[in-house]
């Protein structure tokens, strides 16, 4: 059974720092590309980084937020440097650029003073 499993959000401040965390497992991980999506309520889910043979970002987030995964603990990370304000939403993982995988419950980040 695939089951993707995402964490490390969280309440931070403008400018502050967080490192998401995703567990996959129920398939071979060894998907040549991964994802990182977040999704505000009320609009689509967006895809923001990827990383096939370069990284890949999308112009939100380029620059501040760094994709990386660690074949042998079945795991993707996304680093969240110098966040905003427009950052909050909840983030989801799954193979790019194309999902192909049932979502997991996501996990919630904010930003705020």
């Amino acid at each position: 059974q695939v089951q993707l499993v995402e964490s490390g959000g969280g309440l931070v401040q403008p400018g502050g720092s967080l490192r998401l965390s995703c567990a996959a497992s129920g398939m071979a991980f060894d998907i040549r590309t991964w994802g990182w999506y977040r999704q505000v309520p009320g609009e689509q889910r967006e895809l923001i980084a990827h990383n096939g043979n370069i990284p890949v970002y999308a112009a939100s987030v380029k620059g501040r937020f760094v994709i990386s995964r660690d074949n042998a603990k079945n795991m993707v990370y996304l680093q969240m440097n110098s966040l905003k304000p427009e950052d909050p939403s909840v983030y989801y993982c799954n193979p790019a650029p194309h999902w192909r995988f049932p979502w997991g419950q996501g996990t919630q980040v904010t930003v705020s003073s």
